[in-house]
This record gives structure tokens, sequence and C-alpha cells, in this order.
């Protein structure tokens, strides 16, 4: 019976002292001069890839959880339509080009019509103007009677009649010029269609480009939203991405130690699954305004009550190296410097800090 009660008093004596080396481990870990601590959890940004327009899903070639790299295809949207868009716009184009190449050939014919139209008005000024001077000669003659009254008469018919050649060879000239005028309106116009054209073109291989729904970063498979043959409207979503290079742990602290916590700050994170290994990072966020926060603040207590939300990040160089077993939601603590003075314990030291310590 004694021997009974002397190992129950050891095994209470053995208890007590382990709950003691726990309590004062714990209180150890969370009083620490300088550093501030918070619970939270792994986050990271979340990206949806979506359809730019209306399609449907042809095929989708990842799955959940999948690990995908910047650029890599996840999913094909159905294009036999946008295809068939871009073969039109394509003929129409080639029909712009042709209709532009004949309008400049027409602009060339205008303009040697044009120039004989000019050479015309020559040669009819200078009929005109031999015309007048024998006309005038002739008006001399007749009103001394060198000359008869069908003679004068001829020479005056010769001279309106040149005179009239010369008015319709410039008319002539006016109407040449409008017609090139015409003709170079007509070839900017189908200079311009064919630009129309090609804009056109360019959409609809933008729109085919962006049926190919790629990554637009490094990162994991949340989840798929939609499956292969559903018809989605413009912006509708297909997959949500998990960005691995973009990862933080978001906790609280209150108002008098929340003030003290700098943008760019060094902090550590420890994680419930590798409690051993310290994850450094830095301070990146720190919330403008509380939560938590009662409707009426009157007393020190209610104060307390006062938690600022911050965000402690993780290098991307660090996660990029470890990508593969980077994961959201994992639970832990982050420890962040309040006094840039202060010293990291050793539990909070990384293992390459450690390893200089020990040469």
């Amino acid at each position: 019976m004694k021997k009974i009660i002397i190992v129950m008093a050891i095994l209470c004596i053995a208890g007590l002292a382990y709950f003691g080396f726990r309590t004062w481990k714990s209180n150890s870990r969370n009083n620490i001069p300088g550093i501030a601590h918070g619970n939270g959890r792994l986050e990271a940004t979340e990206v949806d890839v979506a359809t730019k327009i209306a399609e449907r899903i042809d095929k989708i070639l990842v799955e959940d959880g999948t690990l995908v790299k910047k650029g890599q295809l996840l999913a094909q949207m159905q294009t036999n339509v946008l295809k068939a868009e871009l073969d039109i716009a394509k003929a129409q184009h080639r029909q712009a080009v042709t209709s532009a190449a004949s309008a400049k050939a027409k602009i060339e014919v205008k303009k040697s019509e044009l120039d004989s139209a000019k050479a015309v008005v020559k040669q009819k000024e200078s009929n005109a103007a031999n015309a007048k001077k024998r006309f005038e000669r002739a008006r001399q003659m007749q009103q001394t009677k060198a000359i008869s009254e069908q003679a004068f008469d001829n020479d005056k018919t010769l001279y309106l009649t040149a005179d009239a050649e010369l008015a319709a060879a410039r008319a002539s000239v006016k109407q040449a010029e409008a017609e090139v005028n015409s003709a170079k309106a007509d070839a900017e116009g189908a200079e311009a269609n064919i630009q129309a054209m090609l804009a056109e073109i360019a959409r609809i291989q933008a729109d085919l480009d962006d049926s190919q729904l790629t990554a637009p970063m490094d990162g994991r498979v949340q989840y798929r939203i939609a499956e292969a043959g559903e018809v989605l409207s413009s912006g509708g979503r297909v997959l949500n991405l998990v960005d691995l290079t973009d990862v933080y742990m978001t906790f609280f602290l209150p108002e008098g130690t929340a003030g003290k916590v700098a943008i760019g700050a060094d902090a550590r994170i420890l994680l419930d699954a590798i409690p051993d290994v310290a994850i450094p990072a830095k301070i990146s966020f720190v919330a403008s305004t509380a939560q938590f926060t009662p409707k009426t603040v009157e007393t020190q207590i209610e104060r307390q009550k006062l938690m600022f939300r911050i965000k402690a990040k993780i290098a991307p160089e660090l996660l990029k190296k470890y990508i593969e077993y980077v994961k959201t939601g994992l639970p832990g603590v982050a420890y962040v410097k309040i006094n840039p003075a202060a010293k990291w314990p050793d539990f909070l030291k990384t293992p390459k800090e450690k390893a200089a310590e020990s040469k």
C-alpha cells in the first residue's frame, strides 16, 4: 500500500513538474522584451481565372491542387465561332486591299485626264488668242471697208467659237480636278476600310487568345469553379488560383502594442505544423482602424478590446524555394519586433542565423 502511495506521489510530482515546465516555456515565449505576438493563419492572394466573353468551356487541363507556372495553359474555350469570324474578317480585308489598289490606280487615270485637259486648254488659249487678233484686224479693216461684211462675220464667228471652246476646255479642267479629288477621297476611304478590317482582325485574334486561359502567375489551383461543357457568360469564373508567392499571416494586436509596429518591421512566424522552424517575414500592413471595437469606449478595460489587424508577409524568394510545400490555412503564431533593438530568442532564430552563431 505504501508503494502505491509513493508511486502516486511521484506521478503527481512529475505531472506538476511537467505542467510547470510547460507553463514556464509558454510564458517565456509569450513574454519576450521588445517583441509582440499574435495568433493567425497563413493566407495568400487569390485570383479567379475567368473568360472574357460568353463561351462554352471546351476542356480544363488542371485539377484541384495542381501547381502551375505563369503563362501555363489551364483551360480552353470553344473557338469555332471566333475562327469563322476571323476568316470573314480576313476575306473582307483582302477585298479592302483590292479596292484600295483600284482606287489608287483610278487616281493616276484621273490625273492623266487632268493633264490632257490642261493641254487642251493651252491649245484652246492659243487658238482663241489668234482668233481674237484676227477679229481685231478684221474689225479695223471693216471700218475702212477694206474687207467685205461676209469676211468680217466669218472672223467674228471664228473668234466667238474659239472663245467658247476655251471656256469649255477650262470647264473640263475643273471637272477633271474634281474627279481627281474624288478618286483621292475614294482611296482614303479604301485605306480607312483596310485599317478598320485590320482592327477587326486584331480584336477577333485577341478574343481567340483570351479563349486560351493561362495562369497569370505561379501558384496552385485551389478549386475548379466550372467544368467542361458549361456555357459561361462574360466574366464567368473557371478556376480559382492561390498566388503562392504572396503568402502572409494575418494576426491581431491590441491598440497599445499595434501603435508600436512599423511597416517593414522584422517578424517571425511559427507554424503549428513545424513549431521548431522560424520563418522570417516582414510587416507589410497595419490597419488604420481598429476592429472588435465596442460601441462606447469609456474605460481602460474597454480600450483593451481595440484590436488592429496586421499582416506579416513572407519573402517571395523564400516562398519560391519551397513553393511545393506552401499551404494556406495553416495556423500559427506571428512574432514582431516592436523595439528594433530587440534580439530574437533562440527559438525564433532561423537555421541560417543559428549556423552563423555556432561558427
